[in-house]
């Protein structure tokens, strides 16, 4: 079905990932306890073979795409045309052709096609793309030059990410004359892609530090890729509270602490298993806790660190995979809408302070014309 590019944010999509993440072992976030070691767990996060391959598929035709169209046996038809938002161009006397979806040879052939109705002699018309604005990417965050860029051809995570100038951390350390802080440096832990609407089992860590080219996908139009900055010193609320937000973090911050400041459970809040993850995204550690309990002075509470999710389920859950998958899946949702918002109306944007109601199917889709 067709998507018509806007130059608005549109939201990100929120599906049940039942996916590839491994979430690592649980653990103790009571002070002084030692870690429990992990249950054997089948899920690993191996990228798929058939994403490390170059997309076979041809550039088709969309809304904002510009063509520069040509008889050749007359020079003074040169003409450049822009597809309309209903997916059509406008060339000499034809009327609106339909070319939302065709590739350049489809177009080409269409063109003559139509044109044969005005014109008796052999019909050579030359279509070339000029401006791609219908396939974009979005780059955001710790990059030399963030933004959302347009995808004519096929794309690697590396190439994108030096597309858009490299992370801070490299470009700062080719730079002898710049001493870096560690706000300038990219979290290559927590750096997250997402493919509609779902986390990418994608590790940037073993791909920028370690070389692992087995990470080095090919992306698809409207990936949203994301490098946070290291120094975030936030604790992220979600899931079934009042607000779910960015609380900011400091020395004395605990769970109760920092659900109040979410404005607390809701009523629908199955707050006996309370989640809170904790290190990278690729293998997280996750405890799980009495929140009642606790709240009601009955266990200790529980000090948190900065980065730490915290996530109030709305239902008990059967399987710890499958829940911080969904955990996950909420997070780097949050916060990519923000960082989307922030990117397309350069305002700022306080991050993961929106919550997304699970299957909501919500979309970002770059828009025609947004530049970077």
């Amino acid at each position: 079905m067709r998507k018509l590019s806007l130059v608005t944010f549109m939201g990100l999509a929120l599906g049940l990932f039942v996916g590839c993440q491994h979430p690592g072992p649980r653990f103790d976030p009571r002070p002084g306890a030692s870690a429990v070691p992990a249950q054997p767990i089948a899920l690993t996060n191996q990228v798929p073979a058939e994403w490390l391959k170059p997309p076979t598929n041809l550039f088709t035709l969309g809304p904002g795409d510009k063509l520069e169209i040509q008889l050749l046996s007359d020079p003074a038809t040169k003409t450049t045309t822009t597809v309309g938002p209903d997916g059509k161009i406008y060339f000499n006397l034809l009327s609106g052709l339909d070319v939302w979806g065709l590739t350049l040879a489809q177009t080409k052939e269409l063109l003559e096609k139509e044109m044969a109705s005005f014109i008796r002699d052999r019909i050579q018309i030359t279509v070339t793309l000029r401006a791609v604005e219908s396939q974009r990417v979005w780059l955001l965050g710790r990059l030399q030059a963030p933004g959302v860029y347009p995808m004519a051809a096929p794309m690697t995570l590396l190439e994108a990410i030096a597309l858009a100038g490299g992370t801070m951390n490299l470009t700062l350390a080719r730079d002898v004359n710049v001493v870096p802080s560690s706000e300038e440096f990219a979290d290559l832990r927590r750096s997250f892609i997402i493919r509609q609407g779902k986390l990418l089992p994608v590790d940037f860590n073993r791909l920028l530090k370690e070389g692992d080219l087995a990470q080095n996908i090919y992306l698809q139009p409207d990936d949203f890729v994301y490098l946070p900055s290291a120094a975030s010193r936030e604790v992220y609320v979600l899931g079934a509270v009042g607000q779910p937000k960015a609380v900011p973090y400091h020395e004395d911050l605990t769970l109760v602490g920092a659900v109040a400041s979410a404005l607390g459970p809701i009523r629908e809040a199955y707050w006996y298993e309370v989640a809170i993850v904790r290190g990278s995204l690729s293998q997280p550690k996750v405890a799980i806790v009495n929140y009642r309990a606790i709240a009601m002075g009955k266990d200790p509470d529980i000090k948190l660190e900065p980065q730490d999710i915290v996530f109030v389920p709305f239902t008990p859950y059967r399987y710890l995979t499958r829940y911080v998958d969904i955990i996950m899946q909420t997070f780097v949702s949050s916060v990519a809408i923000n960082e989307g918002v922030r990117a397309v109306t350069k305002e700022p944007v306080a991050p993961a302070g929106v919550f997304i109601p699970l299957g909501s199917r919500i979309t970002i889709v770059p828009g025609a014309g947004g530049g970077r």
